[in-house]
């Protein structure tokens, strides 16, 4: 969130060792979203609803424009409550010290519902009528859903008795985040921003699979039904914020630069022990502005913050370079621990091989399968990064042009980490999405952070990848 002059991060951590455990709430703030001051704790498990742990929740603004949280927190009996806290000194612009609700817990969970399947609450946004809602993320049996609760002043909350979205057998649903997107442009709008052109997206963190997924849709402030635009793209069905580690999402309106900004947690690819003894386990992502795709209308754009470039120094470059099949070209001069890459490749012309094979080219893609090392017609053609002099150690972030046998052309971006380290026990997946490449277009743009922690890298992967999929 954004207050008074700063931008605020609260994090979950555990502040007695680099392992999941003792959940508690950092706080850091920052100018600029890229120098940060970690402050004290600002929740701690100290209370019986919470005393197993602070979990999951989200700042939402009274009219007032203070801010409050509603948060997770988890009883002895393993119970899931929805809490409230709020700032001891509103006008202290580093928010140090937050006094949780003496009506604490506001919420507990509904028939229903087992009491350790209730998490997360979101952001509040309000209606025409001047109430607030919120979306709680849970399963009945194994159906996960979105319920709604819904308040005159945030502090007494009613269930609605329809709920958002709900998939049958999708499991448990965490971490929701539910949000306004503009019809066009990069703009940002505020959580309770309302219109007939204004869409909305639902994201769901899938407690089963642990990624992120997230429909764009309409909503209804009446039935508080969310209807994806595309129902071949709903929610859990096809699209991802990242395909690699990235989870437990949460995105927040920035008014100063009225942009609408998602962070993500990394867990990384180390073991317990590795992770032990570097003193830290997972980061969080660089933050990224998320707007709407306007010319498909079905799906976002992402982008690294704009901030991210003034941290940019010596430029090193190359134009009109074609590469031979199999060849590999050393950028001289491109060494670091902090690298920011954008490379554009000229998007081939697939109708002239269909048409001189005249047949399917490739079987269906898996880019775990032989990862950077497969040959096809189109691919793999990218970037290694972070490789040394033998090509031992290495990160391959590739794109993929594939026919299927109904003869469909598919671009994928892939992230193969199967050889980013020589270290035993560091995971080393493949990761890979879908790149939805209009006709028009007739280039891949890449562009790639790396740091001494990790890489980042529209799909995106996050951690050794990050392709951009706007010229």
């Amino acid at each position: 969130m954004y207050y008074k002059g700063f931008y605020h991060l609260f994090y979950q951590y555990n502040p007695w060792g680099a392992v999941w455990g003792n959940l508690t709430w950092g706080h850091a703030v920052s100018e600029d979203l890229l120098h940060w001051l970690d402050l004290e704790p600002a929740l701690k498990g100290d209370q019986w609803y919470d005393v197993g742990g602070v979990w999951s929740g989200s700042v939402t603004f009274r009219l007032d424009g203070t801010p409050i949280i509603l948060y997770t927190g988890l009883a002895e009996d393993l119970e899931q409550t929805q809490n409230m806290a709020v700032p001891d000194d509103a006008s202290d612009p580093f928010l140090r010290k937050w006094v949780k609700s003496s009506e604490n817990p506001l919420l507990r969970h509904p028939d229903g519902v087992y009491k350790e399947d209730f998490r997360d609450p979101s952001t509040a946004w309000q209606v025409e009528d001047g109430s607030w809602r919120i979306t709680i993320g849970t399963q009945v049996e194994t159906d996960g859903m979105a319920l709604v609760y819904k308040s005159r002043d945030l502090l007494h909350w009613e269930l609605e008795k329809n709920v958002l979205y709900t998939i049958p057998g999708s499991g448990m649903w965490e971490c929701l985040d539910f949000y306004p997107v503009a019809p066009t442009g990069r703009r940002g709008l505020d959580t309770s921003t309302r219109g007939p052109s204004v869409n909305h997206v639902l994201k769901v963190s899938s407690y089963n699979d642990q990624h992120d997924y997230y429909a764009v849709g309409s909503y209804n402030e009446v039935t508080q039904a969310f209807t994806p635009v595309n129902q071949e793209l709903g929610v859990l069905y096809g699209l991802q914020y990242d395909y690699g580690k990235f989870y437990a999402s949460k995105s927040f309106y920035d008014p100063v630069k009225k942009r609408r900004i998602l962070w993500g947690w990394s867990n990384e690819s180390d073991t317990e022990a590795q992770d032990i003894a570097k003193g830290w386990a997972s980061l969080q992502a660089i933050p990224r502005t998320v707007w709407l795709d306007s010319e498909l209308g079905d799906n976002l754009i992402q982008a690294p913050i704009e901030e991210l470039k003034s941290l940019r120094g010596v430029k090193v470059s190359k134009a009109e370079v074609e590469l031979e099949a199999g060849s590999i070209l050393r950028i001289e001069g491109s060494y670091g621990g902090q690298l920011d890459i954008e490379v554009t490749f000229e998007y081939p012309d697939v109708s002239k091989v269909a048409f001189k094979y005249g047949r399917p080219l490739d079987d269906p893609f898996d880019c775990s399968e032989g990862g950077s090392a497969q040959r096809g017609v189109f691919g793999p053609f990218g970037l290694l990064v972070m490789a040394d002099d033998a090509l031992q150690e290495q990160t391959a972030l590739f794109f993929y042009i594939s026919q299927s046998k109904d003869r469909q052309w598919s671009t994928y971006f892939c992230s193969d980490q199967s050889r980013s380290s020589l270290l035993d026990g560091v995971d080393g997946s493949a990761y890979w999405g879908n790149v939805r490449v209009l006709p028009s277009e007739n280039f891949l743009s890449l562009r790639v952070l790396v740091n001494l922690l990790s890489l980042s890298g529209c799909p995106i992967v996050f951690f050794y990848g990050f392709p951009i999929c706007f010229p």
